[in-house]
């Protein structure tokens, strides 16, 4: 992959990850209320979904997904529901301070709970089979461009990520009183919920 190329690459890569979603919403939550070490591990996972998908893209499967009614509708709604499932377990935690608190997550859980945030949208896959062909050289061969593509995409989601969680952290010094985060839990309990809702009517394209 050329410079030529591999510029306007980056370029359309930061618009996909700067594209409010799941991963997004994901990446905030955790960060608002648990801080930057949890925001890492929550990263890593994401991008470990986002790399699952270009890997499957890049093996033809993407394509499968985007073609077939019924396998895109099985991963809209094991996603939907996981995302509903998430706001609602938002909804209802206790944040600390505010009586007995949940005990924080483990690294491990942060990392499974983003592998399926991204795992399961089918949205993801579907642009990324539309998206990822158009900057390939068929002069060439093809894996080695879809490993160039998938570490850049990877870390340009990763980079952005980071920005939102920068953002969130910075956002939990107006967290202090109880009351305020009981709020935050339940307003972001219910953007999980919406997100979920919305990838529930997403239509697959044609």
């Amino acid at each position: 992959m050329g410079l030529s190329t591999w510029l306007p690459f980056v370029a359309a890569s930061i618009i996909f990850s700067l594209s409010p979603g799941s991963g997004a919403i994901s990446t905030v939550g955790v960060s608002l209320f648990q801080g930057w070490r949890a925001a890492f591990w929550n990263i890593l996972g994401l991008q470990v979904g986002l790399g699952v998908h270009i890997g499957l893209v890049g093996a033809g499967l993407g394509m499968l997904v985007a073609a077939s009614a019924p396998a895109f509708a099985m991963l809209k709604w094991l996603g939907a529901g996981y995302l509903v499932w998430l706001g609602l377990q938002k909804w209802r935690e206790v944040p600390s301070g505010v009586g007995e608190a949940p005990s924080p997550a483990l690294p491990g859980a942060l990392v499974r709970r983003a592998v399926l945030v991204n795992l399961t949208n089918p949205k993801s896959i579907v642009f990324l089979a539309a998206f990822l062909p158009q900057f390939l050289s068929h002069e060439a061969p093809l894996m080695p461009q879809y490993v160039m593509m998938g570490l850049t995409i990877v870390c340009v989601d990763a980079l952005v990520m980071a920005g939102y969680a920068l953002a969130a952290v910075q956002a939990r010094r107006l967290l202090t009183q109880p009351a305020a985060m009981v709020g935050a839990n339940r307003l972001l309990g219910a953007v999980f919920v919406g997100a979920g809702v919305a990838l529930a009517s997403a239509q697959r394209a044609g």
